[in-house]
């Protein structure tokens, strides 16, 4: 398929090294603010820890902002935020990052802070333990003392996915976090967080051969360790629907969830159900919005993506395109599921026509620039895809194919896509019944 002008103009520039210790490092210059991003990524997240220590990669990133043999607890969020900058670091499905966006004069002590937290932090039990509380007293407040916060998230995975580094509870349980003990720490540590298992990117204001340069003065000097061995993470395929309910006891209003277990990773039927989505659940004029909203009135918004925890760029399959809605208190699951099911089944029967097909193209390219120019964090949506990529495919170069590989997708693709993959078969749905409205209705 022939790229059009606008598609074909799509190009970052991605400049890349490999250090002597693995290390991998991924340059973007953009020279129009004096601002950089860095950051870091380990190839460790919530599908890779350890059996029976749910919840550790993520106790693990806290654990990284404690201090290091060379700087003081908290002094490494002190010089960022005292050079003007922001900082901060998350757990995701496949990784775990760290990052800052600062001046772009403070590069060389950017790069210097996250060579030494590379090269380790003092873990002592006081500051395990500690962690440990924020980590558990972070769950509580994020998860189980707040309406739908484990919802779909949590629910879905636990539901969907039968293995279990997919299906567990990632972001933490909490009796797996208490036997979490320090000789735990130092293992994860020396497993998972060597420089062949991290890609460092810098984006924005800065020269890609200063940037190699202080790269290899303060992260080659670093210990080399092979990379660790990648969890069987595959997925049996789903031969039936799967129907599941639960209760949310702090719920006001009713939900559902339906799931739909997606193609691999950086195929082309991947690309294609990017598409579909686009089409039924992104947006006002998506048409699950346009039947279950406009329509019917059932909710008052169609939520929908690919991967929980970010987008379907950042994360490596199996994943889960899934939709979710919290509803109308006097509609039914089943009364949604049938409006649901007939867009469903039209686009299984028809697949796209030119003209919706030609709108999910241009939401897509509108997401994929609206991460790139992330307006609240400078340079870390590009940065995010960069080390994506880096780390899932060996090239971050394969951020500059994403027009192409959406514009490779051809309508026979994206109905076949439809047959194969929105079948009932091959989905999970979860109600979720409102324990807050049903308290109310029985004390009144």
């Amino acid at each position: 398929m022939t790229l059009s002008a606008e598609a074909a103009a799509f190009r970052v520039p991605v400049e890349r090294l490999t250090l002597a210790n693995g290390l991998r490092v991924v340059v973007s210059p953009e020279h129009s603010a004096p601002v950089i991003c860095v950051a870091v990524y380990y190839g460790v997240g919530m599908r890779l820890e350890p059996r029976g220590r749910t919840g550790f990669a993520h106790l693990f990133e806290h654990l990284m902002f404690q201090g290091s043999s060379q700087m003081a607890k908290m002094e490494l969020v002190g010089l960022v935020q005292a050079n003007g900058g922001l900082l901060n670091g998350s757990t995701r499905t496949d990784f775990t990052n760290y990052f800052e966006v600062m001046p772009s004069h403070t590069l060389d002590l950017a790069l210097w802070m996250e060579a030494d937290r590379m090269r380790g932090p003092v873990i002592t039990q006081a500051e395990l333990d500690n962690q440990r509380d924020v980590v558990k007293n972070e769950i509580r407040v994020n998860v189980l003392n707040r309406p739908y916060g484990s919802f779909p998230w949590i629910d879905m995975q636990e539901r969907a996915f039968t293995n279990w580094h997919n299906a567990h509870n990632g972001y933490g349980d909490m009796v797996d976090l208490d036997a979490a003990s320090l000789t735990d720490a130092r293992s994860f540590f020396d497993a998972y967080y060597s420089p062949a298992n991290a890609v460092l990117v810098v984006v924005g204001d800065a020269d890609p051969t200063e940037v190699f340069a202080i790269a290899r003065r303060y992260f080659e000097t670093i210990p080399a360790a092979p990379p660790p061995p990648r969890a069987e993470t595959a997925e049996p395929p789903q031969e039936a629907e799967r129907r599941f309910t639960r209760v949310d006891l702090l719920a006001p209003t009713p939900a559902l969830a339906i799931a739909y277990h997606t193609p691999p990773a950086a195929t082309p039927e991947y690309y294609a159900l990017g598409l579909l989505h686009q089409a039924l659940a992104e947006g006002d004029d998506a048409l699950l919005h346009a039947e279950l909203v406009s329509k019917r009135g059932y909710a008052s918004e169609v939520d929908g993506g690919i991967n929980f925890l970010g987008h379907m760029h950042n994360a490596q399959t199996p994943l889960l395109w899934c939709v979710t809605l919290v509803h109308d208190s006097d509609v039914t699951p089943d009364a949604i599921l049938e409006a649901f099911d007939a867009v469903i089944e039209d686009v299984r029967a028809h697949g796209l026509d030119d003209g919706a097909l030609s709108r999910s193209r241009t939401k897509a390219r509108a997401s994929l620039f609206g991460t790139i120019a992330d307006q609240y964090i400078p340079g870390f949506g590009l940065a995010d895809l960069l080390a994506s990529f880096e780390l899932f495919e060996g090239d971050a170069n394969r951020v500059n194919d994403l027009d192409a590989r959406f514009a490779a997708v051809t309508p026979e693709l994206v109905a076949a896509v439809a047959r194969d993959y929105l079948k009932r078969e091959n989905r999970v749905i979860l109600e979720l019944h409102a324990g807050a409205a049903t308290a109310v209705g029985a004390g009144s």
